[in-house]
């Protein structure tokens, strides 16, 4: 699945109790659209995300940063302990590409395996 949408705070790195590192961050997504009576009707959709990749990309995701991620989506719902009902949306992202806002513009992306260093003069016909 692909998102685009604005990180909401600077991303942060979490080292797990089995020494594998995190990075956690917010993506915020706007969509608007008109209801039967004609009214816009704005609605914003968060999404938790989880990149395990590289930590060395925190320092780039940083609020207001336009990115665009692809990676499975899941939902989670939970009793909260005052008894209130919670849901969030979390993405495990495979890929980041940054659009606008954030201190660099670069792709990060997992390494499948797959050697992909073509010359400039190759041709993929």
């Amino acid at each position: 699945m692909n998102i685009i949408g604005r990180v909401t705070k600077d991303a942060q790195v979490r080292t797990l109790s089995n020494s594998k590192q995190v990075v956690n961050f917010s993506v915020a997504i706007n969509d608007s659209y008109r209801n039967k009576a004609g009214e816009r009707i704005e609605q914003t959709t968060y999404f938790d995300c989880a990149y395990w990749l590289s930590v060395k990309v925190a320092t780039i995701l940083t609020k207001g940063t336009l990115v665009e991620l692809t990676g499975r989506v899941s939902a989670r719902a939970w009793t909260g302990n005052n008894g209130e009902a919670n849901a969030s949306l979390n993405f495990n992202t495979l890929q980041i590409k940054l659009h606008a806002g954030g201190k660099k513009s670069e792709t990060v992306q997992a390494t499948t395996g797959i050697n992909n260093n073509k010359t400039e003069n190759d041709l993929p016909f």
